[in-house]
């Protein structure tokens, strides 16, 4: 395997775990779980670790039964990622068409360690369509037929890469618990108190905005 395709792969890792879906689930646990946070947040981080892993080994052993559609595959998410992110800037804009309490961050009675792991499986799992960069990587390592043990170890890699901010976000919550808890709440009460007021002028712009993003695929595959 090359140095290059191994730079690759770790930027987009890096660039995948960007991922909002598991850094607001740390957050919002290290906030205001009332029992071991920091337990429960590492159990959503492992669930997050194993599903990437998992999903990109079948993906990359199952090569021989999808590499003749592979770049369907990979087209055919682009088209539902962007369909549902330009869906949800729509659904955005019509409800910035009336006023809207926020609501306020809260986890259920039965959210504890042994909940947060399956919690985080299904969270990482319902994201994997967004994960543009997972699967490029994926297909890049196909296209360079990397041996199975090789591509195995690249996975875990890829996954441990994933899951980096939400350590770093861990680690900070365990070193200075108290500071880290003020901060969480300094910027999570700016989107959970008072009422998100109409606004025509934010809600032609984010359902434009959503039509733009939905019909990228189809301006690509033209071009």
């Amino acid at each position: 395997m090359s140095a290059d395709l191994l730079l690759l792969i770790a930027g987009l890792a890096l660039l995948d775990s960007l991922n909002p879906a598991t850094i607001v689930s740390v957050a919002l646990i290290l906030l205001t779980a009332q029992r071991r946070p920091a337990l429960t947040a590492a159990a959503v981080v492992v669930g997050a670790a194993l599903t990437v892993f998992t999903v990109g080994a079948v993906l990359f052993l199952s090569a021989g039964a999808i590499s003749g559609a592979v770049d369907g595959v990979l087209l055919g998410l682009r088209f539902v990622a962007f369909g549902a992110a330009g869906t949800a800037l729509v659904i955005a804009g019509i409800r910035r068409l009336r006023d809207r309490p926020r609501r306020p961050l809260a986890l259920p009675e039965w959210f504890r360690p042994a909940t947060a792991l399956p919690f985080g499986i299904v969270v990482t799992a319902a994201d994997m369509p967004n994960a543009f960069p997972y699967f490029i990587a994926i297909e890049r390592m196909l296209a360079a037929s990397i041996d199975p043990a090789t591509g195995l170890l690249v996975l875990a890699g890829y996954a441990a890469l994933y899951c980096v901010p939400c350590l770093v976000l861990l680690a900070i919550g365990l070193v200075s618990r108290e500071r880290t808890r003020s901060a969480l709440q300094r910027v999570t009460r700016r989107y959970t108190e008072g009422v998100v007021r109409r606004s025509v002028l934010a809600a032609v712009l984010l359902m434009l905005a959503g039509v733009g993003v939905a019909s990228i695929p189809a301006v690509l595959l033209m071009g």
